[in-house]
């Protein structure tokens, strides 16, 4: 999400690559609000993503995930004069994931919530 977000991508067939169902949905309509608003992210949020669960635990077909992401290096602008959106700093919010294994074997992330700023 982050590296479309530069250029507000919203169709970029990455994401599929990542995502799927309601996470998928959730990024592709934020991307889409923002290409419609030329809007676009500047800067790479951080995050260090810890495993909190496996279900099951001997064959794993889902994981949670939780991180305390750092978005104090980007900025949202607008496209055409790289003036920033609004003056709200980033900082550390909570974040949750659900990671499931798809049929095709591979993982992707199926929904998550990140957290107002100081959650973290």
């Amino acid at each position: 999400m982050a590296k479309a977000g530069e250029t507000s991508d919203w169709k970029s067939p990455e994401l599929g690559k990542f995502a799927t169902d309601n996470a998928l949905t959730t990024i592709t309509r934020s991307l889409y609000t923002d290409h419609f608003n030329r809007v676009v992210t500047q800067g790479m949020p951080k995050n260090n993503p810890q495993v909190t669960s496996v279900e099951p635990p001997n064959a794993p077909a889902t994981v949670m995930l939780s991180d305390c992401g750092d978005s104090s290096g980007t900025v949202k602008v607008f496209a055409d004069s790289r003036k920033p959106i609004n003056d709200e700093p980033g900082g550390r919010r909570a974040i949750v994931a659900e990671v499931k294994k798809q049929p095709d074997g591979a993982w992707r992330v199926t929904r998550f919530a990140v957290q107002g700023v100081g959650t973290c």
